[in-house]
Parts: C-alpha cells; sequence; structure tokens
C-alpha cells in the first residue's frame, strides 16, 4: 500500500460512492438523496445496477441530474454499469469498485440513509492518517420505514470492546482471522487497495473480503459514530440482528459438511492470495496458512459424534478454537451437529 505514505496530508481525498443496487425502486431515492446532500460531496456515483426489473437506474439517473438542477452547484459524476444476467452481490461489487477513480471508495447499499456530515467525517480520518487502509463504522438499525429498532449495528453483530480496542491498536488482522466484524455499507477504504483484492473469491462476502485483505496489506480501525441508518427489512440479502434462541439451535443442529467444506475453501482461498501478496508479513502468512489447516481439519472430522469429541478437545486445549473462530460457538457446533 505504497500510496498511503504519499497520500498529501494537506490534500483532502476524493471520494467515489460505489452503490449497487437490484430492483431498489422502494428505497433508492431516499438513499441516493442523502448521498447528495453531504456537507462535503462525492467526486462520483459508480451505479452497478443488477438486472433491475424495475426503474432503479432511471431514478438514480433523475436524482443525480435533478440536483446539478436544483442546487446549481455539480453533481458528483455518474457512471452506470448494467448487468444482465445479474452478477450477484460479491461480484457486482467488484465490478463497481474497479470503476472507481477517487481516491476512497465508500460501499453503498440500495436501502440505507447517510449522515449528512458522514464522508466529511471519514475523509478527515483518511486525511490525518496516511496509513490508514479501510475505515468501518457503526450503524443505527432501522425497519422499512426508518424508525429506530432501538438497537446498533455493533451491538446485533456482538462486536465487544475488546475486539474494537484490537482494532483500535493495530490488529485487526487477529480479530478478523476469528471473524467479520465490518460490514460493507458502514465502510470506505483507499482505492488502492482494489488491486490488493480483486478479484474477489466467489466462496466470499465482499466486505469481509475486502477487510481482511485490508488488514494484511495496511491498517483497519473502526469508529463508534452511527454515521448510516442501516435498514432492516424483508428485502436485505444481507442484514444484522441478534439471532433467536431458535436460530442459535438450528445453526447448531443443521447439518455441518456443506458449511464445513465451504469454510475450508474460504480460507484456502485466503491462503492463497496471502501467499501471492507483496507486503504481507511473514507472521501472517502463517498465521493464514494455519487457519487454513485448522478448517481443512475441522471439515475432516469423523460423522460419528463421539468419535469427534477427542479430537475437538485436543483442538481447544492447543488453542487453535480461539486464535481461528469464536471459540465456545464453533466447539459446540463441531460437537453437536450431524454430518449430514
Amino acid at each position: 500500500m505504497g500510496s498511503n505514505a504519499s497520500q498529501s496530508v494537506a490534500t483532502q481525498p476524493t471520494v467515489s460512492v460505489a452503490l449497487c443496487t437490484h430492483n431498489g425502486v422502494p428505497f433508492v431515492v431516499e438513499q441516493v438523496q442523502s448521498i447528495l446532500n453531504q456537507t462535503v460531496s462525492a467526486r462520483e456515483i459508480v451505479l452497478s445496477d443488477d438486472a433491475s426489473a424495475d426503474d432503479t437506474v432511471a431514478e438514480v439517473r433523475r436524482l443525480v441530474r435533478g440536483h446539478h438542477t436544483d442546487h446549481g452547484v455539480a453533481a458528483p459524476r455518474l457512471v452506470v454499469l448494467q448487468n444482465d444476467p445479474a452478477l450477484g452481490v460479491t461480484a457486482n461489487f467488484e465490478q463497481a469498485v474497479r470503476a472507481a477513480t477517487g481516491d476512497l471508495v465508500a460501499l453503498c447499499d440500495q436501502d440505507d440513509l447517510w449522515q449528512a456530515d458522514r464522508l466529511a467525517l471519514i475523509a478527515a480520518e483518511f486525511q490525518a492518517r496516511p496509513e490508514l487502509t479501510l475505515l468501518h463504522h457503526d450503524a443505527r438499525l432501522v425497519n422499512d420505514r426508518g424508525a429506530p429498532l432501538g438497537t446498533t449495528l455493533a451491538q446485533a453483530i456482538g462486536f465487544t470492546a475488546a475486539e474494537r480496542r484490537r482494532e483500535h491498536e493495530g490488529n485487526a488482522f487477529a480479530v478478523l482471522l476469528r471473524r467479520n466484524t465490518v460490514t460493507g455499507a458502514t465502510t470506505v477504504f483507499r482505492r488502492d487497495l482494489v488491486a490488493a483484492a480483486v478479484p474477489f473469491p466467489a466462496t466470499w462476502v465482499h466486505d469481509e473480503w475486502l477487510a481482511m485483505i485490508a488488514s494484511m496489506v495496511g491498517q483497519v480501525d473502526y469508529l463508534p459514530a452511527t454515521l448510516i441508518d442501516y435498514r432492516q427489512h424483508a428485502s436485505n440479502q444481507i442484514g444484522a440482528s441478534k439471532p433467536s434462541l431458535s436460530e442459535k439451535v438450528s445453526r447448531v443442529t443443521e447439518p455441518r459438511t456443506a458449511r464445513n467444506d465451504r469454510l475450508a475453501a474460504r480460507a484456502n482461498s485466503l491462503a492463497e492470495r496471502a501467499g501471492a501478496l507483496d507486503g504481507v508479513p511473514g507472521r501472517m502468512r502463517a498465521a493464514v496458512e494455519r487457519k487454513a489447516a485448522h478448517e481443512r481439519w475441522r471439515s475432516g472430522l469423523p460423522a460419528s459424534r463421539i468419535r469427534r469429541v477427542f479430537p475437538i478437545l485436543g483442538a481447544a486445549l492447543r488453542g487453535r478454537y480461539h486464535l481461528f473462530g469464536r471459540a465456545r460457538y464453533d466447539i459446540v457446533r463441531d460437537v453437536l451437529q450431524p454430518a449430514d
């Protein structure tokens, strides 16, 4: 991430908004309006639309064009990419960030609302901290009508004070190696991260992949401010909510084979990328390799629950579950989940 050091502290970075949509008409007008109303304007909006059958693209074009007319100021440049057939969430975001030209890239869902000073606050953080690669922040959870649900994103995902402290101290890698804490709708990163992160593996979601790569080649940090309203509704492709007791029980009793094979494939993809990237410290490469070995081992555990117990206990005593996952949840899952 050599360009981070050369970013002039005296120059405010420009921002590209990577807005990905699919049949977004119910909410996209409010979202785009909140982007246009920022106290510090975005340089451009890259709209990557995934085969919408409604007027999403036309509505965004109308809003951006109308902002210039109504306010007499230059609206952000609008770049429109339209997919047919749809690419899917991860590939759609990859397309959007590849097309971005600003110093910073802000990931953007179609159904949220930004606080008016969001870009100003985030741009100031990057301006003051040339070593910073990726920044994420908290969000207020709201329902489909925009009414607060009485909780924040950090609370919903159980983002602990210890995890936040480790990220702020420059050790986001250790946090993210255990589990993802970064939500795309709250994420802004330096554009030069894209070169290290693409192509995005199909086994990963775009936001967790970008955060993981950023933690290996630069610095990741977190702001506790709730700078967006993160809308939760029935059409969310990826949402945030505290799991109920029944959902927790369901996770423990669902078949394990497909899930663990997927986790092993994800860890292998990360190990391959870490080995191919320049500038990744040796200790991180080694940790990623150990994570991949751990997930392959989990995937190969016996079908019999009884035969799993002692190997799992041994791995737990050696600290592997603590280093590479959420120990108590993963241990319970590995002991109790049926094979198929």
